[in-house]
């Protein structure tokens, strides 16, 4: 299938747009229809019609000179359109508009009679949505898991606020992917970044949105605080001390078994040093319930042996190639009593490809045909990642996918697509559509880019 054709290339040109009011009111108001009917006009002398001509003519010219005088301002004053004065240093992507920058684009686009035309950016297309895609570009990961988060719960009301959440610090990107696994049922709890300090403000203000209780799904806690973070007075917690990836996974997995009331189906084992091929386990256990542990590249790690004894027989999938999680590894896996298995690719990009094709039983997301969701986010950033994982356990439940450039789609990942790109042969209302969640600011994730993944997501006429 090919995405290169436009799918609209049949659709005729955009309707023209309606006529300036500048230019509308230089209209003599005499060729106006009388309300009243059709009068009996006097004849005007002529030195009057040639002042009223003069009068005119000077008239026009002055409109003339301030409409070309704020083209200039808006064309040449800064050198520069709305949409090209947000681009960054990194690859001239455009990034979100700030708050400042919008209200500056709303007063170049004023008109003189009062009324705003925002530009396409003031609206957020195409910087933060397009028709398959939505991007979340908060200015750190803080932002993006309070925003994530707000998605999935957005707490207008009790049934659309979670029983709990999760609190890791900003720092600690192994414990933020194994405390995805709380986000899945029973207790539901999304993931929120702290500091050791305090509570960072957009972790605040999800908070007073989300207005975490706690209850019995989550035995009571309104917070799960792993790390050293900070609390909000008056929310009972329960914590998880600071350690290790290996320690503070193995603890989380525990606290998983306890409130789920039952070991889990599968286990999945990630790699401490390499965060880019641990990055899609965060999404999967946030989906499936199934925790997270963590090994180095050659030595698995006493934490977690002692896991992996406590769920004896459990499988066990390891994410990456040998580089990652080497063959020993998981020869000390078997002997502990469960079956292992590798999914793989040669990089993180592929990687994540290969565990969103993945099915073994129960076990994997299998998306290898239309209709599903997805998350993007940068691999060399593991903390949005873990952000996401509450978009893979709700809305249109995708697998995490990654890109390693700012500017184009990795070529694996385009073919991935466009292997499950949906498609019609006659009515696209009774056809499966795909969505992306794009996780990262334009500087991340170029605007280009969210285009093209945009492109490769859309429904497209197949056949007669």
């Amino acid at each position: 299938m090919s995405a290169d054709q436009p799918i609209n290339a049949d659709v005729g040109g955009a309707p023209e747009p309606p006529e300036p009011q500048a230019a509308a009111a230089s209209r003599s108001p005499a060729s106006a229809p009388d309300p009243a009917g059709p009068r009996r006009r006097r004849r005007i002398p002529g030195p009057i019609k040639l002042v009223s001509a003069l009068v005119a003519i000077a008239v026009a010219f002055i409109v003339l000179a301030i409409v070309a005088g704020g083209g200039s301002k808006k064309d040449g004053g800064s050198g520069a359109s709305a949409s090209s004065a947000a681009t960054t240093k990194q690859g001239g992507a455009a990034d979100a508009p700030t708050a400042s920058e919008s209200e500056g684009e709303e007063e170049e686009e004023e008109e003189e009679n009062g009324a705003r035309r925002p530009g396409p950016e003031a609206l957020g297309y195409p910087t933060f949505a397009t028709s398959n895609t939505t991007r979340i570009a908060g200015a750190d990961p803080t932002a993006n898991a309070a925003a994530a988060t707000l998605a999935v719960f957005p707490g207008t009301n009790e049934k659309q606020r979670p029983v709990a959440v999760a609190l890791v610090g900003t720092e600690d990107w192994a414990g933020a992917i194994a405390a995805a696994v709380l986000m899945a049922e029973p207790v539901r709890a999304p993931l929120l970044f702290g500091e050791p300090e305090k509570v960072p403000a957009p972790t605040q203000e999800a908070l007073a949105k989300l207005q975490p209780g706690g209850g019995a799904a989550s035995g009571g806690d309104a917070v799960f605080a792993i790390g050293q973070v900070q609390v909000p007075s008056g929310m009972r917690a329960g914590r998880i001390d600071a350690g290790a990836a290996a320690t503070e996974a193995a603890a989380i997995a525990r606290l998983r078994d306890r409130l789920a009331g039952a070991p889990p189906e599968a286990i999945v084992l990630a790699s401490s040093s390499e965060p880019a091929f641990a990055a899609p386990a965060a999404a999967f256990a946030a989906r499936s319930g199934d925790p997270v542990l963590f090994t180095e590249a050659k030595k698995l790690p006493r934490e977690t042996v002692v896991a992996l004894r406590r769920d004896e027989g459990v499988p066990v999938y390891a994410l990456g190639p040998g580089s990652a999680i080497s063959g020993g590894v998981l020869k000390e896996v078997e002997k502990l009593g469960s079956t292992v298995k590798r999914i793989s690719g040669a990089n993180p990009v592929s990687s994540a490809i290969a565990f969103a094709r993945y099915q073994d039983g129960k076990f994997g997301w299998h998306v290898t045909d239309p209709g599903h969701g997805f998350v993007l986010a940068r691999s060399d950033a593991p903390l949005e990642a873990a952000a996401a994982a509450p978009l893979s356990a709700s809305g249109t439940w995708g697998p995490l996918l990654l890109t390693d450039s700012a500017a184009t789609l990795p070529s694996e990942l385009r073919g991935y697509f466009l292997d499950v790109k949906p498609g019609y042969t006659t009515d696209p209302t009774r056809a499966f559509y795909n969505h992306v969640w794009i996780v990262g600011n334009a500087g991340q994730i170029s605007v280009e880019q969210q285009a093209e993944v945009n492109e490769v997501a859309e429904l497209a006429k197949i056949g007669e």
